[in-house]
């Protein structure tokens, strides 16, 4: 054996479990809002107890922590810890990306393992009402900030005609909605548009009806608990889907209802994550991040249900064309791209 590959390995194995222990405090520091109380200013950990109203020497750990891990700076002159001003951006900020939410759902995802480990072994589907609760609202804030900066901004404007459809007054069916984030922003962002979310969760679907009306918008928005394949309404402008066709044990009998619901000009407007057709070209950070995600929800939730795919989150273009013209549509294109994903516009 070559001991300096050996030494790689083991450099590469203490930076993944120092990560994973530290998901903890990353979530801790979300739930008990850690990160916004650092944002307004450096403090010792005395001086952060008395902010936070929490134990002195637990926040002793936390903040050093932090700074270990490039989540907060130390002054070791002053022996204070503080959030550069990007860091509390992306931390703290409630107009910023709120990353430490996505450790919340990537926490509750993990609670699922003796689960999955079952499923392994018998081939059996763990469905997504299973799961622990935060997986549903981490999911959402993990997602969120991605569609906010891009959905109006970018991928509306990139579908051929559907920004003018819209803004003179359209219908939208957002199927698989979850919390009801992305519908809530089209009818923000469009007050002429009418919009219809669902999905196959309720507990979602509930939660979903209170940010509409908390946002204002419970008039022009409304929502039902169901599937893809059933979700009710027809002549819809624009049907979209928001990271969730591949999550679905039927994705072509989706695909079908989708073709049966959109009117006759209408477009689909899919998003997925992005990955290549070539497995070996989904080997970086963010394809694992997706592959891990899709080892504990996406494959079993598909497994769980009728239909016979297990698409996975880094099913790749190919296999996304194979089901959307399968099921009758004829154009199909990539019109945009994320880091994160694929928007693909799909007419009939």
């Amino acid at each position: 054996m070559d001991q300096e590959r050996i030494n790689t390995f083991l450099d590469h194995f203490v930076t993944d479990l120092a990560s994973t222990e530290a998901a903890g405090s990353i979530a801790l520091g979300h739930r008990l809002g850690l990160y916004r109380a650092l944002a307004k200013g450096p403090a010792t950990p005395e001086e952060f107890a008395e902010r936070t109203h929490c134990h002195p020497r637990y926040l002793t750990e936390w903040l050093r922590g932090q700074a270990a891990g490039g989540y907060a700076e130390y002054d070791a002159a002053t022996g204070r810890f503080s959030l550069a001003e990007e860091q509390a951006f992306c931390l703290a900020d409630p107009n910023g990306p709120d990353l430490a939410a996505a450790f919340r759902f990537a926490l509750g995802m993990l609670r699922a393992e003796p689960r999955i480990a079952e499923a392994f072994r018998t081939g059996e589907g763990v469905a997504w009402h299973e799961h622990d609760d935060e997986v549903f609202v981490g999911v959402d804030a993990f997602f969120r900030p991605n569609y906010e900066a891009e959905l109006v901004p970018n991928w509306i404007p990139a579908l051929d005609g559907a920004d003018a459809k819209l803004s003179a007054g359209a219908r939208v069916a957002d199927v698989g909605c979850g919390l009801g984030s992305s519908s809530i922003l089209l009818a923000q962002a469009y007050p002429r548009t009418e919009v219809l979310g669902s999905d196959c969760h309720r507990e979602s679907i509930a939660l979903a009806r209170r940010r509409a009306a908390e946002a204002g918008v419970a008039g022009r928005v409304t929502f039902q608990v169901a599937t893809a394949q059933t979700f009710e309404g027809a002549d819809f402008d624009l049907v979209a889907m928001f990271d969730c066709l591949h999550d679905m044990g039927d994705p072509l009998g989706a695909a079908r209802r989708v073709r049966e619901a959109l009117a006759a000009d209408g477009t689909w407007l899919l998003v997925e994550p992005l990955a290549s057709d070539r497995i070996e070209e989904n080997f970086h950070p963010v394809g694992r991040l997706y592959y891990s995600g899709s080892t504990f929800l996406c494959v079993p939730n598909a497994l769980s249900q009728q239909g016979g795919y297990a698409l996975g989150a880094q099913a790749g273009e190919a296999a996304v064309r194979e089901v959307v013209t399968e099921a009758g549509f004829t154009r199909f294109r990539r019109a945009a791209q994320t880091p994160f994903n694929a928007v693909y516009e799909i007419r009939p």
